[in-house]
């Protein structure tokens, strides 16, 4: 990475920081750690990191826009994101790149990955939702929506369980197994610690 495009993406980082001030389940660290995760699986990946760290960066930008506008968030987060990179004369050529993985990284879009940075996106996200760090999100979630324990036990079973098998990469894969394990266990212990006991007759 070229010494300008290494300062391009400082900029972008304290940008994003500026923008995204507010926590949640979405929040900048959600962001920051797709961040980590992606320079992980980007270099063992070979990926292009001058595509991929911005994509990283303002996936989830327009988050805010999809809650007051209705608008999806990877849409208005790629149109977002090519305005932004444009403003400060980030290279032109990966632009297109960069906002096809913002448009395609959500794990219910339509929108299929097609280049290793936006399938290593796409992978890094999914990450986040798993393991450890996962659980925490979906309680945090649930507290967003107004739920409660069983509200993320749903969210658990209905999506964190099937991440593990729609990583793209090699790399994803064997980081999602250990946070797969971690997640399975979890989900059962917190079942067992919920169930309510047997209701049995009173005794005449």
């Amino acid at each position: 990475m070229a010494q300008n495009l290494k300062d391009s993406i400082e900029t972008m980082r304290r940008h994003v920081e500026e923008t995204m001030a507010r926590p949640g389940s979405h929040g900048l660290d959600h962001v920051l750690r797709v961040v980590h995760l992606c320079g992980m699986i980007g270099k063992e990946e070979h990926a292009d990191m001058d595509v991929l760290l911005p994509a990283a960066l303002f996936h989830d930008i327009a988050r805010s826009v999809e809650e007051n506008q209705g608008i999806p968030h990877e849409i208005a987060g790629a149109e977002y994101a090519e305005r932004y990179l444009r403003s400060i004369g980030y290279d032109e050529d990966r632009i297109p790149a960069i906002s096809h993985a913002i448009r395609s990284h959500r794990f219910s879009t339509g929108c299929e990955p097609e280049t290793p940075e936006a399938k290593i996106l796409s992978d890094a996200d999914k990450l986040d939702a798993m393991g450890a760090v996962g659980i925490a999100r979906t309680f945090i979630r649930a507290g967003e929506h107004r739920g409660e324990i069983r509200d993320g036990v749903d969210h658990i079973h209905t999506k964190l369980l099937h991440l593990g098998g729609l990583m793209y990469t090699g790399t994803a894969r064997n980081i999602a197994a250990d946070r797969h394990a971690f997640l399975s266990l979890f989900l059962e212990t917190l079942i067992r610690e919920t169930a309510l006991p047997e209701t049995r007759p009173r005794d005449p």
